[in-house]
């Protein structure tokens, strides 16, 4: 018997019986169907997850320092050290202050952490150091720090809150009192973002358009608020990936140089690292999850077992004839093989349309974007479905093909 024709009695068999066959098809169906979904929500996850760490800025590094010796202007220090190494590409103050921010007759209340405007104390290369575009208007300047204009540069959401659909540029706002002239808006980093409504996706949503809800003021200004205070925070952004360890080496040597144990303290730290610590986790979500919906694979898999030994012993009588005018062993194996993989074959055609379905579904409702399982999941899901049918269908095929044609020919 050839392949044709093993094909063509496969077919046979499974639609002379099509409710048996859905049935047994359906463990399959539902197995890998919640192996594309659960997969796919995982990177769907990790997608998400991405795009926050690139809001807070690619390539950035968090500088702490902090000293009490009297004399030491580590800000300066640090700008100047900065910019002579090779692998930096900028670096400012990040510097935060707690101030009224008001507009004629608006006032923004910062009583609850989801609606507050944060005045952050920066350098004119805050907007390169932490991913920021400038809108409208112009940047804060070198001269603005230095000569202590009362300028600032608004984030989109701030803007939005206190000026409307009005042109910000050239208006004067006030932080505790005190004018500040608008020279700058940043674009949004929020702008077509939809992360969905799920809790993962919103969360990373609220997360990203907070930090629209901002107002940047030259650093210098700590003379006018915060009594004084020295800055602590800063960003130092590395020109490429690949230069992130040398310069965060290079940083930890210098501040040590520049602050003993015994007058201050310090600490260099990358975003990167707990991206790193994230893909991680996310990689180990993606196989557990994998999984878990495996288990449902092999309940299907069992299932076809069964079913494939039920047609063994209803078909006793036909292996038996078979056997009997000539069959070989291996061409009776081949047909049950045949006949299980099929069925597995199916069952993950059909698996994998209800897994596309329910991965726009459930991306969709999660990150708020229409997203589709990945080629390698697609072809590994369909792989699988053979393979399934082939490990599963090899007991009940071999057990059919040892089968005496004088004792198959006395079955009922």
């Amino acid at each position: 018997m050839n392949i044709g024709q093993s094909l063509k009695m496969a077919t046979k068999s499974i639609f002379s019986n099509v409710g048996r066959s859905i049935l047994t098809m359906l463990g399959v169906i539902i197995g890998l169907a919640a192996v594309i979904i659960l997969v796919s929500y995982a990177q769907g996850q990790n997608i998400a997850m991405q795009a926050y760490y690139d809001s807070m800025g690619t390539n950035t590094i968090n500088v702490s320092a902090y000293t009490w010796r009297s004399g030491t202007d580590i800000t300066q220090m640090l700008y100047d050290y900065c910019l002579g190494l090779d692998g930096v590409a900028g670096v400012t103050p990040n510097g935060q202050v707690n101030v009224t921010i008001s507009y004629e007759s608006k006032t923004l209340s910062n009583n609850d952490w989801n609606t507050m405007t944060t005045v952050y104390l920066g350098s004119d290369q805050y907007g390169k150091c932490n991913d920021f575009t400038i809108a409208k208007g112009r940047e804060l300047s070198y001269l603005d720090c230095k000569r202590l204009n009362k300028v600032c540069v608004l984030g989109s959401a701030t803007a939005d809150e206190l000026f409307s659909f009005a042109d910000p540029i050239g208006k004067t706002i006030t932080l505790n009192g005190t004018p500040f002239l608008v020279v700058g808006v940043y674009q949004s980093k929020a702008a077509g973002l939809n992360t969905g409504t799920g809790d993962d996706g919103q969360w990373i949503k609220d997360e990203i358009k907070r930090k629209d809800r901002m107002v940047l003021i030259p650093y210098t200004m700590t003379r006018y608020f915060n009594n004084n205070e020295s800055i602590s925070d800063y960003v130092v952004r590395a020109k490429t990936k690949d230069d992130i360890k040398d310069v965060m080496a290079n940083l930890r040597s210098y501040l040590s140089t520049i602050i003993s144990q015994d007058s201050g303290w310090s600490d260099v730290s990358a975003p990167s690292d707990w991206q790193d610590s994230q893909n991680e986790a996310t990689a180990m979500q993606q196989r557990f999850l994998g999984g878990i919906a495996a288990i449902s694979l092999l309940v299907g898999g069992i299932g076809i077992m069964n079913i494939m030994l039920v047609t063994v012993t209803e078909r006793t009588r036909e292996i038996g004839i078979r056997k009997a005018i000539g069959a070989e062993r291996r061409s009776i194996i081949i047909q049950f093989l045949i006949e299980a993989a099929m069925i597995c074959g199916i069952g993950g055609i059909f698996g994998i349309i209800v897994g596309y379905i329910g991965t726009l579904i459930v991306c969709k409702l999660s990150f708020g974007a229409i997203m589709f399982p990945s080629v390698g999941i697609t072809f590994g899901a369909a792989a699988i479905s053979i393979i399934l049918g082939i490990i599963f269908g090899m007991y009940p095929a071999i057990k059919a093909s040892g089968l005496q044609p004088v004792v198959a020919l006395r079955a009922e």
